[in-house]
């Protein structure tokens, strides 16, 4: 179908312009509404996308319909970003004609007048490529090429800018598809040498929409880009100077991405590139290009081979960090005035929670929590929320509530902040030195009348904290005090400052050697920020509670004779506390219990802390975020009380289902009417996190009477969260799953004939998508333990499943790819399933002994380790010929084995009669034994197996 084929008929046209226009119509709501419900019921009509192209790509308004420009603009912006939706959305089901009407019309809108128009244009192309892919319109990059080289001379500035956006977007969006081999060519091959040629471009923005196209590629060093990197750097450094900002910007974010891929094609040019940097950091005008200048510190100095290239420069450029450091006029101008708000209620968009924190796998194979490093103590840490614009949106798109998101330069990444990281980062490279550079700077501003000054000074003081520790720690009995008093300093910000700093050295005070020192430094410190808790200031308040988590955390278990005063403290801020701080208050509270443990579960202390929580728990609606954060924290509080938590488990756990429950059942509503919104798979993480804890603390028959008590029931509910589609309510599903096995068994047995086919499809690894390939392992980690724990609970009633599990098994330890965590659990479950169902397992011994015996090598002395030692061992009593290239390893692991755990429980404590009898089995089978045992493994290990097992 040809454009000229197609025309639209009047009346609907009509119509729709009049949906569209309305859609967007901010103050008559009404109108909005019912224009939303009409375009709603228009997506299932046949020609919906002509009509939207036709009115999209038409630069003035069709005859027959009267709209003022700025009308027949909105029209026209809503009709792209409806078609965008509906590509995205429904692309196969788009019938040929349509798309090919879409793609022959929509490139005249990049040379529309109207730079948004040009923007939406370049949105609606991406989304075709995005789901048709490159082949699906293979003329389209050498028409937007063609374009932006103006290769006929007659090609306007707007059509050519609009060209190289759009280009810029399908090369974002389709990194890794353009670097496919289709027919023994790579379209990169083609494009990255044209990018470069666009930078020598007269336009400005070209040039730097050239720069920022090939800035997309660096990181995942294609060949095209690689073989093209001598003409690139020759480029920026003639681009070095540009006269836009933006150009420049993009020259210091492609020397950053550079570093990481060819640092030996940095290394040679570094002094005249600190020079650069420094001159476009000292630009404060522009302060993203001074940022991206900075973040070149922060990269070379994480850089293994690199960092001690700017040793000779650490003069020059740490006096540009510090100065960096300092609040800027606007800054202040738009924090000044915050002053006591403590009792001001939060606004909306004030509240933006850090979500439930990402879990590392449920359990390392060596039975211990995986760490989960928090945020505390990094005043300037590059939040995920930070980093770049929201994935989701396109240029020329709006966000609600978009209009505060620079409102504070405390919540976003700035020139500030990445100065003070570069300076951390420095500290651990350099230590003394940084030290002795920044000093004099101390000694002058520490004590500076103006506050912006003092400011910077501890900032400065508190980023050295940890790489310059031994050489601040003499010190430190001055500069604590003076940091104390500085509690009290009239401005916030110093204020707020200041227990980010003394949280970062609470660890020297944490480890103060008597009494004596611990009542002069640490008890002042702790006092001073618990009391920040209850500043006048929101802001003070939340940085003394930040701080507070990260001193729990460096203190430990030490902290537990000062409970009480601590939850005292606490308890005061839940009543205080508006929206906002609610959630880092609980940060304290579960940093509090993860530390103290069963130390949290004295009387007097539950009396405290528990009312001050069930009061949150009734006052928060099932709705609300607040519940992540809460639902977390009873997670912990739950751990370390144990048993004493039975008194509020029941009406806990059933929130929980009742959440899980509302949440799935919003799930399957929102995907079978698009209309609805999808509910937040947070509620469903921290739901099933909080159940797990729940059956971990209690005692069985208590958690089993929760169990079987569950409305719906659990089991249920399991069963569909563990086939959401999203890995982190999976995840935390397996987890789940162990735990039930591991504590309420025979609530769960009924139910393995529907859960174990689940779980054996999730341990197949070519279901991980690559890029969620981290969140994905940690479901096949959980999947694995899980099947460990229910196989030594099931017994001879897993033989159904022991092949599949086998086959599953052995995929997961032949891969290169897997992470160690996830091999050495693999290993765990596949020993743990030979308890019971040796004979299954014997005949396929040879082909897993080998990466049995490795993964399960690096594995601590648990009791984990024992039960599938204990399953391995019993398989090869039933096979034992199929050991034999693997005599030398096995020998080696039974020599080496360390009993002490293996003890401690009736299932394993038999471990060390099987080695003796699976030794004595060999002995019987191999001539020569000690001759043939002494050429296998080394003479220690010989003598180990002699003392212990008597050979």
């Amino acid at each position: 179908m040809t454009i000229m084929a197609w025309q639209p008929q009047q009346e609907p046209l009509g119509q729709l312009s009049g949906c569209l226009k309305d859609s967007l119509s901010g103050h008559n709501k009404t109108a909005q509404k019912q224009a939303e419900i009409m375009l709603a019921q228009a997506k299932s009509s046949p020609d919906i996308n002509n009509y939207l192209t036709y009115l999209f790509s038409s630069s003035h308004a069709p005859p027959g319909l009267n709209y003022t420009p700025e009308e027949y603009h909105a029209v026209r912006s809503a009709a792209a970003v409806m078609l965008k939706n509906n590509i995205r959305t429904g692309y196969k089901t788009i019938p040929p004609e349509s798309l090919a009407l879409v793609r022959q019309s929509v490139p005249l809108a990049l040379q529309d007048k109207n730079q948004s128009i040009r923007s939406y244009a370049g949105n609606v192309i991406t989304e075709i490529v995005n789901r048709g892919g490159i082949l699906g319109w293979p003329e389209l990059l050498p028409e937007l090429l063609a374009l932006v080289g103006n290769d006929t001379g007659a090609v306007s500035p707007e059509a050519q800018e609009g060209a190289m956006s759009a280009l810029g977007k399908v090369c974002e969006d389709n990194k890794k598809m353009l670097d496919k081999d289709y027919q023994g060519q790579r379209p990169l091959a083609y494009i990255i040498p044209k990018l470069i040629s666009f930078t020598t471009n007269e336009k400005p923005r070209i040039r730097s929409l050239a720069l920022a196209s090939i800035n997309v590629f660096i990181p995942q060093k294609p060949q095209a880009l690689l073989v093209n990197l001598d003409d690139l750097l020759n480029r920026l450094f003639q681009l070095a100077n540009d006269t836009s900002s933006d150009v420049r910007r993009q020259v210091c974010r492609a020397f950053v991405q550079i570093v990481e891929i060819r640092p030996d094609k940095i290394l040679p040019h570094i002094s005249g590139l600190v020079d650069y940097m420094i001159d476009q950091q000292r630009k404060i005008e522009d302060e993203e290009l001074a940022c991206d200048a900075a973040e070149f510190w922060l990269t070379v100095g994480e850089h293994n081979e690199l960092w001690k290239s700017l040793g000779p420069y650490l003069n020059k450029i740490i006096p540009v960090l510090l100065e960096s450091m300092v609040y800027s006029e606007e800054d202040i101008a738009m924090l000044e005035g915050g002053g006591d708000d403590a009792d001001e209620e939060d606004r909306a968009e004030d509240i933006k929670p850090k979500f439930a924190k990402t879990k590392s796998a449920r359990t390392t194979a060596n039975g211990e929590e995986a760490d989960e490093s928090g945020q505390n103590g990094s005043s300037y840490a590059k939040l995920s929320g930070m980093e770049e614009d929201d994935d989701d949106l396109d240029e020329g798109e709006i966000e609600e509530f978009d209009d505060d998101d620079d409102g504070n330069p405390e919540d976003r990444w700035n020139l500030r902040k990445c100065s003070a990281a570069a300076l951390d980062v420095f500290a651990t490279d350099f230590r003394g030195p940084v030290f002795e550079t920044i000093l004099p700077y101390l000694m002058t501003n520490l004590k500076h009348p103006e506050w912006p000054y003092r400011e910077a000074a501890v900032l400065a003081l508190g980023a050295v904290a940890e790489g310059c520790i031994d050489v601040v720690t003499p010190h430190l009995p001055d500069l604590v005090p003076y940091l104390i008093s500085l509690l009290n300093d009239p401005e916030p910000l110093v204020r707020q400052i200041t227990c980010w700093t003394l949280g970062r050295y609470s660890a020297w005070g944490a480890s103060l050697g008597t009494p004596a020192l611990r009542a002069q430094y640490f008890e002042p410190m702790m006092e001073g920020i618990l009391t920040k808790m209850l500043d006048s200031n929101k802001r003070v308040q939340e940085a003394g509670a930040s701080a507070f988590a990260h001193l729990e955390e460096k203190a430990g278990a030490t902290i537990t004779p000062y409970c009480e005063p601590i939850i005292r403290q606490f308890v005061r801020c839940f009543e205080k506390y508006k929206d906002r701080n609610m959630f880092i208050l609980y940060d304290c509270v579960q940093t509090l219990a993860e530390h103290v443990g069963h130390g949290l579960a004295q009387p007097q202390l539950i009396d405290l802390l528990m009312p001050a929580l069930i009061h949150r728990w009734h006052k928060v609606s099932d709705q609300s975020r607040e519940l992540f954060p809460l639902l977390e924290c009873l997670s912990y509080v739950a751990t370390a009380l144990a048993e004493s938590f039975a008194p509020f488990a029941q009406p806990v756990f059933a929130r929980c289902i009742t959440i899980i429950h509302q949440n799935l059942e919003e799930y399957v509503a929102a995907v079978n009417n698009p209309i609805l919104d999808t509910p937040d798979k947070d509620f469903l993480v921290t739901s099933l996190d909080l159940l797990s804890a729940i059956i971990q603390a209690l005692d069985e028959k208590q958690s089993a009477a929760l169990v079987s008590g569950s409305q719906p029931r659990l089991f249920g509910l399991l069963q569909f969260c563990m086939e959401d589609p999203e890995n982190d309510v999976r995840q935390s599903s397996y987890a789940l799953l162990g735990d039930c096995a591991k504590y309420v068994f025979p609530q769960l047995e009924p139910f393995l004939a529907t859960l174990l086919p689940i779980l054996i499809q999730q341990l197949d690894l070519d279901s991980i998508i690559d890029e969620q390939i981290e969140t994905g392992f940690s479901v096949v980690n959980n999947a694995c333990w899980s099947a460990g724990e229910i196989s030594i609970q099931h017994g001879k009633s897993m033989a159904p499943y022991a092949e599949q599990l086998l086959h599953r098994f052995l995929e997961i330890l032949g891969n290169p790819e897997v992470p160690k965590s996830v091999l050495e659990n693999a290993a765990i479950a596949l020993g743990r399933l030979g308890l019971e169902n040796s004979g299954i397992l014997a005949p396929h011994l040879a082909s897993f002994s080998e990466p049995f015996l490795k993964s399960i090598n690096s594995v601590e002395y648990t009791l984990e380790k024992a039960t599938a030692f204990k399953g391995f061992t019993l398989i090869i009593i039933s096979n034992p010929q199929a050991m034999e290239k693997d005599l030398g390893r096995l020998f080696t692991a039974i020599a080496r084995y360390k009993m002490e755990e293996a003890f401690k429980l009736p299932l394993t404590a038999d471990l060390q009669q099987l080695f003796q009898h699976t030794l004595d089995l060999y002995k019987s089978l191999i001539p020569e034994f000690s001759a043939f045992i002494s050429s296998q493994i080394s003479a220690a290990d010989v003598n180990n197996l002699r003392t212990i097992y008597n050979l």
